[in-house]
């Protein structure tokens, strides 16, 4: 039988196509708010004796955690087969460890409610700093897909003459994968970050790429103060200017428009986080990772 997928909010960009590619049926759901805010949410589609599949787009979570809570109860409680979560963007990964006295841990937290929500988890390219994978926080089998070749194929194509940048430290995992699958050079800069909004970028001389396109990758753009920081940079040594790259587009309080104006020539990301700048393509890894979740998944929990 067909895996039934399930598409939650802000899922449509990657449902169609990530059903094609897993050869899975919709559900037919109905999902909405009533006047006092509360979720309701009901299946039109059968999932008895079936591999539910949640496919939650989890930017701006807060608002979005009860319908993926309330799917996965009820498809069990309807006779799932097993249920599971697409997220191709993983929110709460960032606060891994308690910067100041009293803080919530809130990478921990989080993983160990999905972990009680769902039987597997995959998402794309999730902020891992001080975690080395996913197992080390997740209880359920949790496969962590790299958007990296499809970005590689996408620079090889548009861009001439690229050289990789990544803006920090953070970035050296991302940008070296995909500047080796691109065959390009790479460069990572040094940041030093004073606050949310507040990072200076040590720049080196780089009059030796000046006939090379700049093309800044990291994972996330979030407030976009350390691309704007790079692009500004670039900009006054005379470089071209440079394309913007990354996995996931939040773009909080205006940070598209920000960055344009501070002289980025494009902003490009993959379609984790529906955006205007999606241009990535990254549904076929994802449901590559999905499939097998899939052969090895186990009864769901009652």
């Amino acid at each position: 039988m067909k895996p039934l997928l399930m598409p939650l909010q802000d899922t449509a960009q990657m449902s169609a196509p990530l059903a094609r590619a897993l050869g899975a049926e919709t559900a037919e759901i109905d999902l909405r708010r009533f006047p006092d805010g509360e979720t309701y949410l009901r299946f039109d589609t059968p999932p008895e004796g079936r591999d539910v599949v949640l496919l939650a787009g989890l930017s701006q979570p807060d608002s979005k955690l009860p319908a993926l809570a309330f799917a996965a109860q009820t498809a069990r409680a309807l006779g799932a087969k097993s249920v599971g979560l697409v997220a191709p963007y993983l929110p709460y990964m960032r606060q891994d460890k308690m910067f100041q006295p009293g803080e919530a841990i809130t990478s921990v937290h989080f993983a160990k409610w999905v972990s009680s929500c769902v039987d597997w988890l995959v998402t794309t390219d999730p902020h891992l700093h001080r975690w080395k994978a996913l197992s080390d926080i997740y209880d359920i089998p949790s496969v962590a897909a790299h958007a990296a070749p499809a970005m590689a194929a996408w620079i090889r194509q548009e861009i001439d003459t690229p050289l990789l940048i990544g803006p920090d430290a953070e970035s050296e995992q991302w940008v070296s994968e995909i500047a080796a699958l691109a065959g390009v050079d790479h460069i990572v800069l040094t940041k030093t970050r004073h606050g949310d909004r507040d990072v200076d970028i040590s720049l080196p001389d780089l009059e030796k790429w000046r006939h090379h396109t700049p093309v800044i990758v990291d994972d996330t753009i979030s407030t976009a103060s350390t691309m704007i920081a790079v692009t500004r940079q670039l900009v006054q040594q005379g470089l071209r200017p440079p394309t913007c790259c990354a996995v996931h587009g939040i773009f909080a309080d205006g940070a598209h428009e920000a960055l344009l104006e501070a002289g980025a020539a494009r902003i490009v990301t993959s379609n984790t986080i529906s955006h205007p700048s999606n241009a990535i393509d990254v549904s076929g890894i994802l449901a590559d990772a999905t499939s097998s979740l899939l052969k090895t998944a186990r009864p769901s929990r009652t």
